[in-house]
């Protein structure tokens, strides 16, 4: 049993040891800084589009692509914080709502978040999508207003759910006589309008802005911002914040994968008790993030997503060391109808292997196979016991951790599992 004394010791030496940070939540990624680093251009372009609602006139639907950690997200709350500011000092209706779609998870809850903005209530559960959508529809109608719908991750809400829902907004002013909706969507996503059904993108008449990743220098420029502001003087040495720069470079320049580098290392030489943030603290740093950000990928797929990982997960628990697609789509489809999924077809599935190549969790190969053509191999990308812990706590898939699929079955005479 863990001693109580020794906690207490713990908090203690914590509580007393206050020469490393002076704010550590000026670190974390919903932190909206006085200002963006390298940004200027995205905040002055935004900016154009987004001023017209302060002379009453709708803006133009927008959306933004780009990398994780590239300031899609940072830029859109700042212009748009600074935008609803404005207008209260001119008095213009504008009403400004952003919703993270990997979070919300569903077109209820968006439509929710989106009711609340108008201060139309809303149970948590009970209604269809459709007469929560007619809710906000009437709020809007009985109203003068320019409503700006920020759809963050908009992404994970089509591969999951469809388009209805961004039909439905984008056609809704049509029907309004008053009040006016502009959408600003925000993409991880390049290829995220392949996604969209023609009836939908003609509606959209969207601009676009597509944010390069960061660069090392850029990102050392970002983490001394932050840095000013999140540590005592003195406590960060220049070392250290040009190894997070290089490592985030080297990794699609990602300045939230920085920022946690730089806000982990301190909380490390926290604990240790050190008067100054070294190398070694990164680097010990990466080694933990490592872990933590593959499971946080894991658990932020897609279900469909999860489900084709999972299908190749179990052809390597059955020795199939790499498979193909057609292998994939088999188990795919029966554990879709363990858990009450409708199936996705072929053409898509692989499409979302493509996708989980991209991010690193599965690898891919092409090989040929003579006269016959050629074909893609595929197998896990991360380790199997990082899915085993990672969907064992998954309501629908911690279930099927032992699940044997009825298409694999031991070859009569082997000891080797193989397809019939």
């Amino acid at each position: 049993m863990f001693k109580q004394d020794a906690l207490d010791e713990v908090f203690e030496r914590f509580l007393k040891n206050t020469s490393v940070f002076r704010d550590r939540e000026v670190l974390r990624h919903d932190y909206v800084p006085e200002k963006l680093p390298h940004r200027e251009e995205q905040i002055r372009y935004l900016g154009g589009i987004a001023a017209p609602v302060l002379k009453g006139s709708r803006c133009s639907n927008i959306f933004i692509y780009g990398k994780t950690g590239t300031g899609k997200t940072a830029v859109v709350r700042y212009v748009l914080n600074r935008l609803a500011f404005r207008a209260n000092e001119l008095g213009a209706p504008v009403r400004v709502c952003y919703v993270n779609c990997r979070l919300a998870g569903t077109e209820y809850r968006i439509l929710s978040n989106l009711c609340n903005v108008l201060n139309v209530r809303v149970p948590f559960t009970g209604l269809a999508v459709g007469e929560v959508f007619d809710r906000f529809k009437a709020a809007m109608g009985s109203q003068k207003l320019l409503f700006i719908t920020v759809l963050d991750e908009i992404d994970s809400l089509v591969k999951m759910r469809g388009d209805v829902l961004l039909y439905e907004l984008t056609r809704m002013n049509e029907s309004l006589s008053h009040s006016r909706a502009s959408i600003v969507g925000i993409s991880n996503d390049l290829r995220f309008k392949e996604l969209l059904d023609p009836r939908v993108l003609s509606t959209l008449s969207e601009e676009e802005m597509v944010f390069r990743p960061y660069d090392a220098s850029e990102l050392q420029d970002i983490l001394w911002d932050r840095a000013r502001l999140a540590f005592y003087d003195g406590v960060l040495s220049d070392g250290a914040v040009g190894l997070c720069a290089a490592l985030a470079a080297a990794e699609h320049g990602d300045a939230r994968r920085a920022l946690d580098l730089l806000r982990v290392a301190g909380e490390l030489a926290e604990r240790e008790g050190a008067d100054v943030i070294l190398e070694g603290h990164v680097r010990e740093a990466e080694r933990r993030i490592e872990h933590d950000r593959i499971a946080e990928a894991l658990t932020n797929l897609t279900p469909h997503s999860k489900l084709v990982l999972f299908s190749v997960y179990l052809l390597g628990k059955a020795r199939v060391s790499s498979a193909v697609t057609g292998d994939i789509y088999e188990i795919y489809c029966e554990l879709c109808g363990r858990v009450g999924f409708v199936p996705l077809t072929q053409r898509r599935v692989s499409g979302l292997i493509n996708e989980l190549d991209v991010i690193g969790l599965l690898n891919t190969r092409v090989v040929s196979l003579g006269r016959y053509g050629r074909t893609k191999r595929i197998r896990l990308g991360i380790a199997r016991s990082l899915i085993r812990e990672v969907f064992g706590a998954d309501d629908r898939l911690g279930s099927l951790i032992n699940y044997e699929p009825k298409c694999l079955a031991v070859r009569p005479g082997s000891s080797e599992r193989s397809y019939y």
